[in-house]
């Protein structure tokens, strides 16, 4: 069996396709969509095409998530800075109620055997939470309470944007990288799982998908394009800006 991992897809339609172009040519057996579909600028179109793929689709919970449907019950969405707000309140106000339904149904976690790699974990940020903050600098002595609970070998996350394979005890993490805002060279950023464990990373027409993205009436949808499209941030930079918040 073959899994391809698509991580933070954040609403980047064109990224998605050509993503999905290549997981055809990899012939997966399913696709696991690892939470942060939401927020973004085209969320249903990206759900929609999610929805229709001719392979059985895992779909896990991320922050993201969590903070649209709080926001689309009235509440108010946790631990979401203040400038994040608007596009929150935005991507609830645009998501139909069926939608919404379906998302809310999205578990934090699943599991999936894979010949030759073994029984595998799939989470969003740690396998207990969809927020917490680990980097592939963390130290090893943060991670391995977090982990310790966890039966399974190998363990998938995303949420921090940027690619990784490492070990932490007798867990191999693979971080998938993010599809739709990769921290990193421009493009997107997926995972293939079996028979082994392959970071891959997709070239797409950038300008394209900017010009694609600025139509749209996302509330920083020119940022969006210029930042996390045209000249993502580097790791590095990112590493830096997250560390204070990593595990403790």
């Amino acid at each position: 069996m073959r899994v391809a991992a698509l991580y933070d897809i954040h609403g980047n339609l064109p990224a998605l396709n050509a993503v999905l172009h290549e997981v055809r040519d990899a012939r997966v057996d399913r696709v696991v969509v690892g939470g942060d579909v939401f927020p973004g600028p085209l969320c249903n179109e990206v759900l929609a095409r999610l929805r229709e793929l001719e392979v059985p689709v895992d779909f896990i919970r991320g922050n993201g998530e969590t903070a649209v449907i709080a926001q689309k019950r009235g509440l108010v969405p946790p631990g979401v800075p203040e400038q994040y707000r608007p596009m929150i309140e935005w991507v609830a106000h645009e998501l139909e109620e069926d939608d919404a339904a379906f998302v809310a149904t999205w578990p934090l976690t699943c599991s999936l055997s894979i010949p030759q790699l073994g029984d595998v974990l799939f989470c969003h940020a740690t396998p207990r939470n969809d927020f917490e903050i680990f980097l592939p600098t963390t130290a090893e002595d943060k991670l391995r309470p977090v982990l310790e609970g966890v039966g399974q070998p190998v363990i998938v996350c995303g949420h921090t944007h940027m690619a990784f394979d490492r070990r932490v005890g007798r867990h191999r993490v693979v971080n998938a990288g993010s599809v739709g805002m990769p921290f990193g060279p421009a493009g997107a950023d997926w995972l293939l799982l079996g028979p082994g464990v392959e970071l891959r990373h997709t070239n797409y027409d950038l300008a394209a998908a900017a010009s694609v993205i600025r139509e749209t009436a996302y509330p920083e949808a020119d940022a969006f394009a210029g930042t996390y499209i045209l000249d993502p941030p580097t790791a590095e930079k990112m590493i830096a800006a997250f560390t204070p918040a990593e595990l403790k």
